[in-house]
């Protein structure tokens, strides 16, 4: 059957690793919806909460000063949050670090 679809010049998922990609798409559209932050933002997040300064985290993960700077703005945005401590609050209540 697979090698008839691609012979035609058709695409070829075997069913049971197609449903595998759809249940994984769903689980992290799932995450998406219930995590406004991307996977790095996540890990800024951790690391300010930690007591981390811009520069540090910028050297922790290979980014720029501005580019830290940069991830901070947009998390105290995406989580309408004003203060570091608000910042470390968040965190801590979603288990990215520990109380």
């Amino acid at each position: 059957e697979a090698v008839r679809a691609v012979a035609a010049g058709e695409r070829y998922v075997h069913p049971a690793l197609g449903a595998r990609l759809v249940a994984a798409e769903t689980e992290e559209r799932k995450r998406a919806e219930s995590d406004p932050l991307s996977e790095r933002e996540r890990e800024v997040l951790r690391l300010l909460a930690l007591g981390h300064t811009n520069q540090e985290i910028a050297a922790l993960l290979y980014i720029s000063v501005r580019t830290a700077e940069t991830h901070r703005a947009h998390i105290m945005q995406k989580l309408s949050l004003s203060s570091r401590a608000e910042l470390v609050r968040y965190a801590l209540d979603h288990g990215l670090i520990e109380g």
